[in-house]
């Protein structure tokens, strides 16, 4: 007797990760989709058999009435506001809006509820980050990791108490096709297509770099992994690239930009080098990133040379 699909809601599924993360599972047929944003699809993002909730997550009397009708099995949220330089968005939407959605499944039979978490949660340890490095959001100066992290506390006290099946995914710097312009990949493709002149930094840190298809892969795989609710897993390739390299290497392949080095001046407690330790999740998962970089960047550039 064939399955019934069961319910996901991907909260931020107009977003880049929750985009690209429905694409995936709405091929396999497992799953009813349903994605909750405060906005509504454009035509061009608007996936086929998913159903489209427009809801503001910091809302909770709002998000209760949408969402109390329909059986969920699972929640992925990889949603919130992504202008970091307004605090009051970022709690709304990354902290209270989690804590909305956690107090409102917490009283379901939830299978699972995943949490897109943030590298930036690691504040100002060393590298390579390992996930039980203990943070006090004080320390962290990131609005957005101050509401992420708070998000994670929040959320692990509920597991301590509740057993509520949460697992927590702290990615490191995701890119590739329909990832916001804004971002650092994306602004320093399009420069380099319009042979542009642009300001960066001396180049010379160092950061870890994971494709989206990998992300979306090892999501789905946690979706399918029993007896990891209740931990922190770092996503990214473990292997930190430099910078300067990265964007001299999107001017070859692009073959324009004109980078001024040394005219965006870094933070003075900004990190030099920046990485996870992922042996956790090789244990957890047998699982590491397979998309080798130059690839996933090739990808990345081919998907924007069409729009612009």
């Amino acid at each position: 007797m064939k399955k019934k699909p069961e319910n996901i809601l991907v909260v931020g599924g107009t977003g880049f990760i929750g985009y690209n993360f429905i694409n995936k599972i709405i091929k396999k047929k497992k799953y009813r989709v349903y994605s909750v944003s405060t906005n509504s699809p454009s035509s061009h993002k608007r996936i086929k058999n998913v159903k489209y909730i427009i809801c503001d997550i910091s809302n909770k009397k709002r998000l209760k009435k949408k969402l109390d009708k329909i059986n969920f099995k699972f929640v992925l949220n990889s949603g919130g506001y992504v202008d970091h330089t307004n605090k009051k968005k970022i709690l709304e939407s990354h902290y209270l809006g989690c804590k909305n959605l956690a107090e409102i499944f917490l009283r379901k039979k939830i299978k699972k509820f995943l949490q897109i978490g943030s590298s930036v949660e690691y504040g100002y340890h060393k590298s390579p980050h390992n996930e039980n490095y203990k943070v006090n959001s004080k320390s962290l100066k990131s609005n957005y990791g101050i509401a992420k992290l708070k998000s994670t506390i929040f959320l692990q006290k509920l597991y301590k108490k509740f057993k509520f099946p949460v697992v927590i995914l702290r990615p490191y710097i995701c890119f590739g096709p329909h990832q916001s312009i804004n971002r650092f990949i994306p602004i320093i493709i399009k420069n380099c297509l319009q042979d542009a002149s642009f300001p960066c930094s001396h180049g010379k840190q160092f950061r870890d770099f994971i494709f989206i298809d990998d992300l979306v892969d090892i999501i789905y795989k946690c979706l399918n992994k029993d007896n990891i609710e209740g931990e922190i897993f770092n996503i990214g390739t473990g292997k930190p690239l430099k910078i300067k390299k990265i964007i001299e290497t999107i001017k070859k392949l692009t073959q324009g930009g004109k980078p001024k080095y040394g005219k965006v001046k870094l933070r003075k407690d900004e990190l030099k080098i920046f990485y996870p330790n992922i042996k956790k999740m090789r244990k957890y998962f047998n699982w590491q990133a397979k998309t080798p970089f130059l690839k996933g960047l090739s990808n990345t550039i081919n998907f924007y040379e069409k729009q612009f």
